[in-house]
């Protein structure tokens, strides 16, 4: 059960920012998602969404992928950063998904997580957005806000991801991510947050209280 507090913000980010779910990462199906929320890794969405503009029409298919030539895909990715790793797992996991999933990418969290490069985060992404599975995304805007709010006094991901899941009703887990991405792309950024922009500012415990009364 939610506490009145996390209930308050929750509304107030309903209020601000609507309850659509919205997906920042432009994929027409679930490997395409799969494939750029590996490489959005250290990377803004917007690059990562410019470079599978042309990706995907150069590797149609899972297969493609598992086919590529890894030095060439490094160099089609090279601007996501960390590309040896990440052409290196792409390659992999789409080797896996070809050979032991039949080119289809799998709903389960244990399956997910079993696939070259994608860890929990990555998973909860496929399970949030294609299967519409109740999924909490611990991203660096998610980790910060979600600290400075109060929601979790945890700093590791993963034990976020389930203080969350504890404290927030499984109908906001996949909201709570869109919105807190969305602040913190615009108001609650780091390392300069605009607490006095911010319509949480007084139900946020680590706002500046004074800020605009200047």
């Amino acid at each position: 059960m939610a506490s009145k507090k996390i209930t308050a913000i929750l509304d107030a980010l309903d209020k601000e920012y609507g309850t659509d779910y919205v997906c920042y990462l432009h994929h027409e199906n679930a490997w395409q998602l799969l494939i750029a929320t590996m490489l959005s890794a250290q990377c803004t969405d917007a690059r990562v969404n410019i470079v599978t503009k042309d990706l995907f029409v150069k590797y149609p298919t899972v297969q493609a992928f598992a086919d590529a030539d890894l030095k060439e895909l490094e160099q089609d990715i090279h601007s996501t950063g960390f590309y040896h790793n990440k052409a290196k797992n792409i390659i992999a996991c789409c080797k896996m998904l070809a050979e032991d999933y039949n080119g289809e990418v799998p709903s389960s969290i244990e399956e997910l997580t079993s696939l070259a490069g994608v860890g929990r985060k990555t998973a909860n992404v496929i399970r949030g957005n294609i299967f519409h599975e109740p999924s909490i995304v611990v991203d660096t805007h998610v980790k910060r806000i979600a600290y400075k709010l109060g929601f979790t006094k945890e700093t590791d991901p993963v034990k976020i991801e389930f203080d969350l899941m504890k404290k927030l009703p499984k109908n906001h887990w996949i909201l709570c991510n869109i919105h807190l991405i969305r602040l913190g792309r615009t108001i609650c950024k780091a390392p300069t947050p605009k607490c006095e922009e911010c319509f949480l500012r007084e139900l946020c415990p680590s706002a500046d209280k004074k800020a605009g009364r200047r």
